[in-house]
């Protein structure tokens, strides 16, 4: 499995909320915390697709 770069997570933004996104290490996700959608990362590349991603919580 390939380790995702956190420097990307300085210009990636989720594609419907236009906000940041936060790193989950553990799912291997990038979270959108405002659209309520958790994204996948495979093989160290995050799909930033919103029907690739899982509804999540509002928090």
């Amino acid at each position: 499995m390939s380790s995702f770069d956190s420097k990307l997570l300085d210009i990636l933004i989720c594609p419907l909320s236009k906000e940041h996104l936060v790193y989950d290490e553990k799912n291997q996700e990038l979270i959108s915390k405002k659209a309520g959608i958790a994204y996948p990362i495979r093989d160290g590349i995050p799909i930033m697709l919103p029907n690739e991603g899982r509804k999540i919580q509002h928090n």
